[in-house]
């Protein structure tokens, strides 16, 4: 094997790039080398190059196209211009033209090769220069350079971009602002601050599970999005570690999810002897505890999705026990009852439970009694800041020193 041949190989091997990528590259610097120093202004260059031998051909490629009369065509463009500039509108498409670069007359062709015939490709080989000038080396030289870098976005997009929607592993390299970079193989993905979960905190070298959100071409390559903090996250979390999800036999039938904090999953089982909820838990809780301890300890409800509304909706509030629910059709609410001593149960930190039920059954949810709660809870947080109030007041008094004045001494003297 050359050199050549071992150093394009090496390419390939480093930047995950067909051979025939690369080659394809060789050919076209090649072609632009000796465009600039040999080529002609209609000479459409095209070079054949052999890896092996290292040896190369060029040629001047057009296709063969009917005989026009360029007269004729160019008084016709002029026509269709002036319609154009007077407001009529035109259909260019009817305009034939004629490319001298690319395309080669039929009657001409047939000079070349006489069985010549449309749509037909003539190539006229043309002269190989004993060595490319210092110019046309370095003009190579670039459009490998920038070929090879075009070709790798080209496989890195193409890559991730089947993958968007899926779970990825990846490791956290660094940090820049608010946004994280993540590898996740061959590039870097985004984390940015609003797929970011609440509760975590990333460290470099930190190995994590996300989601890819999207994958958009720019100029300085492909930008891949991805995501700690949607709910698609949780739901491939939970069909790569429960296979009854993954198979289809138990399906998730709606998520609700404030990330890194808490989230609600709903699911359904297709076969009468499987348990949805006992699936996704798994034996003493070994899947769901996985799921918790990659999301950082996000606690997790799982409640059995029902086709009858109130059901779900008493489903959805665990682990609250409903005593009576009246639903409202007509804006899409229900209002709820349940015990005294469940409702801040129901609520949930910071409403956090009803919350979190209301956009699993995609219904507002008033609970009976919320006020009373919300009321109490309210005083016992002034209670709480004035007692604190009290307590700096008694310490601030108790480390003023005391100054006697002259008075206070004479009397006491």
């Amino acid at each position: 094997m050359s050199d050549l041949e071992t150093a394009i190989q090496q390419i390939c091997d480093e930047k995950n790039i067909p051979i025939e990528a690369v080659l394809e590259t060789i050919e076209t610097a090649l072609a632009a080398a000796y465009r600039k120093d040999f080529g002609q202004k209609n000479q459409n260059i095209k070079v054949k190059f052999d890896i092996v031998t290292q040896n190369m051909e060029v040629y001047d490629v057009k296709t063969v196209v009917e005989d026009m009369d360029l007269e004729e065509l160019e008084k016709q463009r002029e026509e269709l211009e002036a319609k154009k500039l007077a407001g009529e509108e035109i259909d260019e498409s009817q305009l034939k033209r004629f490319n001298p670069k690319t395309e080669i007359m039929l009657t001409e062709a047939k000079e070349l090769d006489p069985k010549a015939e449309i749509d037909q490709e003539i190539k006229t080989k043309l002269e190989v220069p004993t060595e490319f000038g210092r110019m046309a080396a370095q003009t190579a030289k670039q459009v490998i350079i920038q070929k090879l870098r075009e070709a790798e976005r080209d496989i890195i997009y193409s890559e991730f971009k089947e993958k968007e929607g899926q779970l990825v592993n990846a490791v956290v390299q660094r940090r820049e602002g608010r946004i994280v970079y993540l590898d996740i193989g061959h590039t870097l993905a985004i984390l940015p601050y609003e797929e970011q979960a609440t509760n975590e905190k990333y460290v470099s070298g930190q190995r994590l599970k996300i989601i890819i959100v999207s994958v958009n071409l720019t100029p300085k390559g492909p930008e891949i999005i991805v995501s700690r903090a949607r709910s698609a996250l949780l739901e491939e979390l939970f069909k790569a570690e429960v296979p009854e999800i993954n198979s289809g036999i138990v399906e998730i039938k709606t998520i609700a999810r404030e990330a890194g904090l808490r989230s609600k999953i709903a699911v359904l089982s297709h076969q009468e002897s499987i348990d949805p909820i006992g699936s996704c838990v798994g034996q003493r809780g070994t899947r769901v505890q996985t799921i918790i301890n990659e999301l950082g300890g996000e606690k997790i409800d799982i409640v059995e999705w029902s086709e009858d509304p109130e059901k779900f909706i008493i489903n959805a509030l665990s682990p609250a026990k409903v005593t009576s629910l009246k639903l409202n059709d007509e804006n899409n609410s229900v209002l709820v009852k349940v015990a005294e001593d469940q409702l801040s149960l129901a609520i949930g930190k910071s409403g956090q439970n009803v919350r979190l039920a209301a956009k699993l059954t995609n219904r507002k949810i008033d609970i009976e009694g919320v006020e009373k709660v919300k009321q109490e809870t309210e005083t016992e947080a002034e209670k709480s800041k004035e007692e604190e109030k009290d307590s700096k007041d008694v310490t601030k008094n108790q480390d003023t020193p005391r100054i006697d004045s002259k008075e206070n001494k004479e009397n006491k003297s």
